[in-house]
C-alpha cells in the first residue's frame, strides 16, 4: 500500500531531490486517472528549514505527521556525512520501519537512514561520491556503490540526482503497477526504467587505502595494463611468495589482484573512450582486453553498458571512424 507518503526534510537540504519527491509523489494527476497520494512535507528541525542553494523552506507539519506515513522520504542535504542527527528523527524512522512502512533515502539521505541503525545488516546505496564514507561510518551496511537504487524491502536507498526518480518510480511501479508508473514518466519527461547503475558515472576509482607494501607493484601494474599477469608475476614483483603476496594485497587493497587489475583496465577504457577516437580493438589491446569482444564483456559486467553506448553517452554521437 502506497497512499500516505511524507518529505522528512532537515536543514540544509537539497532543493532538486526534494522536487523529486514533491513531483513524483506530490502532484495531483487525478484528471488522467491516476492515483493521488496524501503527501507531506515535514520538517524536522523547526518550522522554517533553509535549503542549501540559500533559500528557505517553510511547512506546518512536525515529526508527529510521520506516524501515519506509508512511505518517509529522506531527501539529500548538505554535510549529510559529518552531522549529528537529531535523535527524535532517528526515532521516528525506527518507529516508521517497526510499524510497516517504507522509508526510502535520495542520495545522502542514506546517512540519516544509517545513524538510525536501518543500513545494518542492508544492501544500500548512495551517491558514488559518498560511498566509500558511507561503509566507513557504518560498517554493519553492505554497501553497493554501483547501482542506482537498492529495495530492501522496508528501506530503499538511492543513489544521486536523478536515481532518486528511478528508485519513485520503482516504487509506484510496485504499488500502483506499471502502466501508472509509466504514465508518470511520461509526464515528467523520463524514461520508466534506466538500465545499468551509477558505475559508468563514476570519474575515478575510490581512494586506495594505504598500502605499505604492495603499493609499488600497484604502480608497476598501472604501467602496464596492456600486459598479462599473474599472481606469481606480482608476487616476484614485490619479493614475496604468491601466498604471501595475495594476502598482504587483499589486506592493503580491500580485494584482489585480479579484480584490481579488472577495475583499472575499464578505468583507462572509461577515459580513451571519452578523450579519444581510437576503435574498440585498439582500446582493448590498450587495456589488455585483447579483442573488442573481451572488453565489451567486461564493460557490460563492470558497468552495465556497452563501450559504445558509454562514448555515445559522455562524447554525443560517434563518428563513422568511431563506430569502427
Amino acid at each position: 500500500m502506497l497512499k500516505n507518503v511524507a518529505a522528512l526534510l532537515l536543514d540544509e537540504v537539497h532543493p532538486f531531490e526534494l522536487g523529486v519527491l514533491c513531483e513524483v509523489f506530490g502532484l495531483d494527476r487525478s484528471d488522467e486517472g491516476l492515483p493521488v497520494h496524501d503527501f507531506a512535507v515535514v520538517s524536522a528541525e523547526g518550522p522554517v528549514l533553509r535549503t542549501h542553494a540559500g533559500f528557505t523552506i517553510s511547512t506546518p507539519h512536525g515529526l508527529d505527521r510521520l506516524e501515519e506515513a506509508d512511505l518517509v522520504a529522506v531527501p539529500a542535504g548538505s554535510q549529510f556525512m559529518d552531522r549529528e542527527y537529531p535523535e527524535e528523527v532517528l526515532d521516528a524512522l525506527r518507529r516508521a520501519v517497526d510499524r510497516g512502512a517504507r522509508v526510502l533515502s535520495v542520495c545522502s539521505g542514506a546517512y540519516a537512514l544509517g545513524a538510525a541503525g536501518l543500513l545494518d545488516g542492508r544492501r544500500c546505496t548512495t551517491h558514488w561520491r559518498h560511498a566509500a564514507e558511507l561503509a566507513r561510518r557504518f560498517p554493519r551496511a553492505v554497501v553497493e556503490p554501483d547501482v542506482l537504487y537498492v529495495d530492501e524491502g522496508s528501506v530503499i536507498t538511492s543513489a544521486g540526482t536523478a536515481a532518486g526518480i528511478d528508485a519513485c518510480l520503482h516504487l509506484v511501479r510496485q504499488a500502483h503497477g506499471p502502466d501508472v508508473a509509466n504514465a508518470i514518466a511520461r509526464r515528467m519527461v523520463v524514461p520508466p526504467h534506466r538500465d545499468g547503475g551509477q558505475a559508468q558515472y563514476i570519474k575515478r576509482p575510490l581512494p586506495r587505502t594505504t598500502c605499505d607494501t604492495v603499493g609499488g607493484t600497484l604502480a608497476w601494474m598501472e604501467r602496464h595494463l596492456d600486459q598479462e599477469m599473474t599472481v606469481e608475476q606480482l608476487a616476484a614483483q614485490a619479493h614475496m611468495s604468491p601466498r604471501t603476496f595475495a594476502r598482504r594485497f587483499q589486506q592493503e587493497t580491500g580485494t584482489t589482484p585480479y579484480r584490481w587489475l579488472l577495475r583499472q583496465r575499464v578505468l583507462l577504457a572509461q577515459h580513451l573512450l571519452e578523450t579519444s577516437d581510437e576503435t574498440m580493438d585498439v582500446i582493448a589491446g590498450r587495456t589488455g582486453f585483447g579483442n573488442a569482444a573481451a572488453l565489451r564483456h567486461q564493460f557490460v559486467k563492470s558497468l552495465g553498458t556497452t563501450p559504445n553506448s558509454y562514448r555515445r553517452t559522455f562524447r554525443g554521437p560517434m563518428s563513422v571512424s568511431e563506430a569502427a
